[in-house]
């Protein structure tokens, strides 16, 4: 009974300390809520006081926060874009680069070294005197046909033909060549030889424009276009071939195309056509862009083509990407070692003023220039120039040249009107 009684008694005590531990908690709890409410009074006399200061809505508050974020993000992407970029050119840098050296690797080119003469052989030197004709007789009548300058020397067994424009002379060399054969020499003969040397290099020609489709793998063209084409065989810039070079341009252009997985077929064609105006830009006012462009919508090719035509030079903007390739190309065959000679191109840019001057009058059928451009012979239709206006007419073109042109030396004009008279006898 005695250790029940002492038991009971910790218990009350414990009881006791339990109520008083309770009753501390329970003030404890209400000190805490009454602190958090005035916590939270204060936080919302402190937000208050923010609003009314800034002036500013909670809404606006937000705004302000997330427009403050999101020039962060913003500032954080530009700088991700900028290392992209930057890395995506070094890494578009060493394409192109190597997309140009294998395009050259691929389709590496000769250079041609381009004259202004040619030289036929002779069997034996009597044929010199056969050649010359009574008192020169033949030799007036080969370069009134030809246009060429037929140059007979003290060189044994060859005589030289000379004349800038290539096609003229190889008409010049195979209808000499032809004569030399045959051996009858004198003025009908060989206005007969020329005729067929001449036509002998119009098929020539048509067949130079096929053979550049065929190495370029181009299947369809217009033939006149082809024709036009095959011309370019007997066209030099700068001293370098323009067929060989637009033969070349297409292949580059094809290969950087084809590295860049566009139209290969119709970039070959439109690096092969960029320079077509050349072939005639002689005969046609303009432009060899301008006349390239009509040529090429004319034949109804591509309008890509047609830009990278008209592009090429810069005259135009570039309306696709191979246009731009065109480009690239273009300038890299011109730009190979001894691909191009400025003395050439400027000597037949002379002598083709002078002859355009000529024949810029009426009357005149024919003019050419001979003698390295220090002689122009104007040949003029017998029914529409008499006798007295010859003269007249070479002074003016005389006149003419000392104001437009600038050469060194003296440049002859002589002005020849041949009337002819035929009758057959049945």
């Amino acid at each position: 009974e005695d250790a029940i009684q002492e038991k009971e008694k910790d218990l009350s005590k414990k009881d006791a300390q339990l109520t008083q531990t309770k009753n501390q908690l329970e003030q404890r709890e209400a000190d805490f809520t009454q602190k958090q409410t005035e916590a939270d009074d204060l936080l919302a006399q402190r937000q208050k006081k923010l609003y009314e200061v800034a002036e500013l809505s909670k809404e606006d508050a937000k705004k302000i926060i997330l427009a403050d974020l999101s020039n962060q993000l913003e500032s954080e992407r530009a700088e991700l874009i900028r290392n992209s970029n930057e890395q995506a050119q070094a890494k578009a840098d060493r394409f192109a680069r190597q997309i140009l050296v294998d395009a050259i690797q691929s389709s590496a080119a000769d250079t041609v070294a381009e004259t202004t003469v040619s030289v036929v052989e002779l069997p034996n030197e009597e044929m010199k005197g056969r050649i010359i004709g009574r008192e020169g007789r033949n030799i007036r009548s080969f370069e009134a046909l030809t246009g060429v300058d037929l140059i007979i020397d003290d060189t044994p067994k060859v005589v030289t033909l000379s004349g800038f424009d290539p096609i003229r002379r190889e008409i010049a060399k195979r209808a000499m060549e032809r004569l030399i054969k045959d051996g009858r020499i004198h003025p009908a003969r060989i206005e007969e030889m020329v005729d067929k040397a001449r036509k002998e290099v119009n098929d020539d020609i048509y067949e130079a424009g096929e053979g550049a489709l065929i190495e370029l793998g181009i299947h369809k063209m217009h033939p006149e276009l082809v024709k036009v084409l095959g011309r370019l065989k007997y066209r030099t810039s700068y001293g370098q071939n323009v067929l060989a070079h637009s033969i070349e341009v297409g292949k580059l252009t094809g290969t950087m195309a084809a590295e860049l997985g566009l139209d290969e077929r119709l970039a070959v064609r439109a690096g092969l056509l960029h320079d077509i105006g050349k072939a005639i830009d002689h005969d046609i006012e303009g432009s060899h862009v301008e006349i390239g462009v009509e040529l090429a919508r004319k034949y109804h090719e591509s309008d890509i083509v047609v830009n990278a035509i008209a592009a090429h030079h810069g005259d135009v903007p570039k309306l696709s990407f191979i246009a731009e390739l065109v480009v690239a190309a273009d300038t890299i065959s011109s730009a190979r070692p001894g691909a191009r000679s400025e003395s050439l191109e400027n000597y037949i840019r002379r002598l083709t003023q002078l002859e355009s001057i000529a024949s810029g009058y009426q009357g005149v059928s024919q003019a050419f220039a001979i003698q390295a451009g220090r002689e122009i012979r104007v040949m003029v239709e017998p029914d529409k120039i008499s006798d007295d206006r010859t003269t007249i007419l070479a002074r003016d073109i005389r006149n003419q040249i000392e104001k437009e042109m600038e050469y060194p030396g003296n440049i002859k004009v002589t002005v020849i009107r041949e009337k002819r008279a035929v009758a057959i006898a049945k």
